[in-house]
């Protein structure tokens, strides 16, 4: 199917390139971005020389509906809510990286993104892969979860389906590619190197979206508490949660039941109790690796889940939703194994 990138010139399109180069179904045909300069990729990023030699062109809907069936954005926030429709409107199939179709209420999307929302918030399918296949496969147009929330959902869905918790307390921690490419004084080298910062202290947008999934597997589901840091690693994500178990329970039981809740999703690994995860062990890949355990004196229960924020919380996801979407083996074109060291 041919393919267009919007936003190519951002982390998460460099690594939708990276993907879609091996990817037997998937052409990209053109790259688009808002800085474009007609001026070949490789030039701003020589890594790819010989391998994608596309020029950058300026996004005009018209011209990329005319060459391709399906197109990525992958946008800053603001940009994809006058970009989406106008593609919708052609029949192109759409996957949004951005958050500005993940939010059903509009009023709650203007809150946390603080920018004016539109009716047409209401026309995606909130793409968290593993839980949510069935409205993915029948998708023209789907909003790609936020890197956070999907760590967060994966760890946080057997819990809250299986009834066990209604209250989330998560300290989530990031790499520096999270917060995009233009730089920043918290990202720049000195600032964050050899330090630790927490940011957007219960104000992350990536929250009304967790909960917005967790009511929907549990009507009882409260506000959840959520921190997020960002450390001094390239990519990655790390979410420790925890919650107080609503009943006894086992770190076995807890084994079993994510190993059971996932047993048929290719990118969820469960590890054996007292085993868990880091960031450095899923970089490059599509894998969530969750570690989930018990402890008796508290009656608390904790999850670890640690996912590339690139891969599974951005462009990984995304190519398996556009699998999903075309009918295809969701592992086309994403089964990497992950870098290491």
């Amino acid at each position: 199917m041919k393919t267009a990138i919007i936003g190519a010139t951002g982390y998460g399109g460099l690594e939708l390139i990276r993907l879609l180069q091996n990817h037997p179904y998937l052409e990209v045909v053109s790259l688009h971005a808002s800085s474009a300069n007609s001026e070949p990729l490789f030039r701003q990023y020589p890594h790819l020389q010989h391998i994608l030699d596309k020029n950058i062109e300026d996004i005009h809907t018209e011209h990329i509906a005319s060459k391709a069936e399906l197109v990525f954005l992958a946008t800053p926030p603001g940009v994809a809510r006058s970009i989406a429709p106008r593609l919708l409107a052609h029949g192109m199939r759409v996957i949004d990286l951005s958050g500005d179709f993940r939010l059903r209420d509009r009023h709650t999307y203007e809150t946390w993104y603080k920018r004016e929302g539109g009716d047409e918030l209401h026309g995606a399918v909130y793409g968290l892969s593993e839980w949510q296949r069935d409205a993915i496969a029948k998708a023209q147009f789907i909003s790609n979860p936020g890197c956070y929330a999907t760590a967060t959902l994966l760890a946080a869905a057997p819990l809250m389906k299986e009834g066990l918790a209604d209250s989330l307390i998560v300290d989530a921690k990031s790499g520096v590619s999270g917060a995009g490419k233009s730089p920043t004084t918290m990202t720049h080298f000195p600032e964050i190197q050899d330090n630790m910062k927490i940011y957007k202290v219960n104000e992350h947008q990536h929250i009304p979206e967790i909960e917005q999934m967790l009511l929907e597997w549990n009507e009882e589901a409260k506000p959840i508490t959520f921190s997020t840091h960002l450390v001094p690693i390239t990519r990655g994500i790390m979410v420790t949660m925890y919650a107080q178990s609503k009943r006894e329970v086992t770190a076995h039981f807890l084994q079993d039941l994510y190993k059971q809740s996932y047993e048929e999703s290719s990118f969820v690994r469960i590890r054996e109790i007292g085993i868990y995860p880091s960031p450095k062990e899923v970089c490059g890949s599509n894998y969530c690796d969750i570690g989930v355990t018990y402890d008796e004196r508290t009656g608390r229960i904790t999850v670890v889940a640690v996912i590339d924020n690139l891969m599974k919380g951005a462009a990984g996801q995304a190519v398996q939703n556009a699998n999903l979407s075309l009918g295809l083996d969701e592992q086309v074109g994403i089964r990497f194994v992950p870098m290491y060291p």
